[in-house]
């Protein structure tokens, strides 16, 4: 048996880019940064971040589209995906990245007025459905989903 999972909470660096695939499907990428600090032995605050490409799928994606902004604290819990990609010039790249799962935006309202309050949901908790990402070419049927 193995697992792979992985919380974050962390700040978004970018405004998340939300695309759709042909079959509708809404696929949201964006930066978390998450930060720790220490002291140094010479008695120096350090602080060092981490940033994290974030990849969110259908239902987790279109929230992200409407909620998620720039700065925005969140809870992310997923799983580690490595995929690779030749570059213009041919050479083979990597690239890791968090598919998330759940997500969950932290903070108080006042933390992001800017964001209209989701409906039965309030806005410093609002939990989304589990969902599992799909392959880059979706299977027939999968446009009658709920979310």
């Amino acid at each position: 048996m193995s697992v792979n999972k992985v919380i974050l909470v962390g700040n978004v660096g970018k405004d998340p880019e939300v695309r759709h695939l042909d079959t509708g499907v809404a696929v949201a990428n964006f930066p978390l940064a998450t930060s720790e600090s220490y002291n140094a032995k010479n008695g120096e605050r350090v602080t060092t971040t981490e940033w994290h490409n974030i990849v969110l799928w259908r239902g987790l994606a279109e929230v992200a589209e409407k909620y998620v902004t720039k700065g925005r604290q969140l809870y992310i819990e997923g799983r580690i995906r490595t995929r690779s990609y030749d570059d213009k010039d041919g050479n083979k790249r990597y690239v890791t990245e968090i598919y998330g799962d759940q997500m969950q935006m932290l903070g108080n309202r006042a933390d992001n007025q800017n964001a209209p309050a989701q409906s039965g949901t309030p806005q410093s908790s609002a939990a989304t459905p589990q969902i599992s990402e799909p392959d880059i070419e979706e299977p027939e049927g999968d446009e009658d989903l709920p979310f």
